[in-house]
């Protein structure tokens, strides 16, 4: 049978041109469920560079946190708000790759093997990707990756070869987060006031088989079933797969006009806390190296930016823009005149190098106490953040509260190591979080184990995540890590 484009055309403008019925809504985003009545949990990961100075960051002992020790000290106003872990670990291989790049890649991901092929990064999705894949669903944006990134420092993957890049230029991602849309806070109390009709992850339809406002795939469904018949095997897919498509986008046209309805209720009574917009975005038409070269050469600067890149994450949060955020802070090319105070050498890679050894006592003690200050440097910037969500009011509770932040580091030290990575957990996930104490690992275990309990608690249920179940270390882990909540 013969179908010709007109007739083909002519279907396809129908679905394009018909407006939006109210009965196409989903039901849990019109009457308001337990995913949108109370303020939502949301990931952030706060990852620098270098790695750490292991013994001015781990406690002295695990238990009950007391005085936090030199890098960690900035946190002291948020101990009980805190989880320290330590003896995390991964033991993925790689394959030409340099040592900073297979660190990058397996950040984040806990891949099995990270390589190059034909110029391509390949390693697996990583935690922050798969958690926007369900946090994302209800939200503007899926995730945000943001701060300073090079070749060598790929952290974020949607698929095995799919890196995601990272937006450097501030400005560009605030116009990406609040274009066509004002900044407005989300009135969680009054959601949670609106009664459910129904919950759950599945969107439904209210549309009855005889309604003329039903979905407009449903309008055709009778004469595509009769089509579907006198097609060939190859056509009746291509024509499932259509029809399948068409209706994803209709259900995402309908969360977002749920939403829109929510913020216009929002700017009418929004919540409690106010928001904090940005004055120091950079100009319209700023090119990215005029932002990363003063942040390499200036600490000044260097920390204005990360600031700056911080306040965006609260607001995406605050605002509910998304519930996803990366950070790459810092920079190992940048300079610390002014932070580090010993010795004569500023720059940070060189003093990585220099202040690690196979033993911290046989690295260069003045390199290794520079390595200390920055990191210290870098903690306080983090505390910054840490205390401004913990001062947003939610309703009865902190943005802090409702957040479970990363803060980590792409290497375990500055010589490329992957054993003992530095791991805070900041926030209370919702409840679902034991904090106020250090937990050790004393038999290591798989970082990636530590992304399937985030994941879970994010609502993401993963029986495996990256070498979970495979590395050197699974042992009696079974794929998961106990002792968090």
């Amino acid at each position: 049978m013969q179908i010709s484009r007109r007739t083909l055309l002519r279907g396809a403008g129908a679905v394009v041109a018909l407006p939006l019925f109210e009965s196409l809504l989903p039901i849990r985003a019109l009457a308001g469920s337990a995913a949108t009545a109370r303020p939502p949990l949301r990931l952030g990961i706060f990852s620098v560079t270098g790695g750490t100075v292991l013994e001015s960051w781990k406690p002295a002992a695990a238990g009950p946190l007391g005085k936090l020790p030199s890098i960690l000290r900035s946190l002291e106003f948020a101990k009980d708000d805190l989880l320290v872990l330590s003896g995390l670990s991964h033991s993925g291989q790689s394959d030409n790759l340099n040592g900073h790049e297979h660190c990058a890649a397996a950040h984040l991901t806990g891949a099995e093997t990270t390589r190059r092929e034909g110029g391509k990064l390949i390693a697996s999705i990583s935690v922050d990707q798969a958690a926007a894949q369900v946090l994302g669903r209800d939200t503007v944006l899926p995730s945000l990756e943001l701060g300073y990134t090079t070749r060598e420092t790929v952290y974020s993957f949607r698929a095995p070869d799919a890196p995601v890049p990272y937006e450097g230029n501030p400005r560009l991602v605030f116009e990406r987060m609040f274009r066509g849309r004002k900044p407005v806070v989300p009135n969680w109390q009054r959601r949670a006031a609106e009664k459910s009709a129904a919950a759950g992850d599945t969107v439904q339809v209210r549309a009855k088989p005889d309604c003329d406002d039903q979905s407009v795939i449903d309008n055709v469904l009778g004469q595509a079933t009769d089509l579907r018949k006198r097609l060939g095997g190859t056509d009746r897919r291509r024509l499932d797969e259509y029809l399948q498509s068409v209706r994803s986008v209709e259900k995402q046209i309908a969360l977002m006009e749920v939403r829109r309805r929510q913020e216009v209720l929002d700017l009418a009574s929004p919540g409690p806390s106010k928001l904090n917009l940005p004055t120091n975005l950079p100009k319209e038409g700023t090119a990215i190296w005029q932002i990363n070269q003063p942040i390499e050469r200036d600490p000044e600067k260097h920390a204005e930016y990360i600031r700056l890149m911080a306040d965006l994450m609260i607001l995406a949060f605050q605002t509910d823009t998304t519930r996803v955020v990366t950070l790459a802070a810092g920079s190992d090319e940048a300079a610390f005149p002014g932070v580090v105070t010993v010795g004569y050498e500023r720059h940070c890679h060189t003093l990585e190098h220099q202040g690690n050894a196979d033993r911290p006592e046989n690295a260069d003690p003045i390199a290794r106490e520079a390595c200390r200050q920055i990191h210290a440097w870098y903690t306080q910037l983090f505390a910054e953040m840490v205390r401004k969500m913990k001062d947003i009011d939610e309703g009865g509770s902190s943005l802090l509260d409702n957040s479970m932040l990363l803060y980590t580091s792409y290497m375990a030290n500055g010589g490329h190591g992957m054993d003992d990575y530095p791991v805070l957990l900041a926030g209370r996930a919702g409840g679902t979080l034991k904090t106020g104490r250090h937990v050790v690992f004393e038999n290591r275990a798989p970082a990636a184990n530590l992304y399937v309990e985030m994941l879970d608690r994010l609502g993401a249920k993963v029986e495996k995540f990256g070498d979970s179940h495979t590395s050197r270390y699974a042992g009696s882990f079974n794929g998961r890590l106990p002792g968090l909540s």
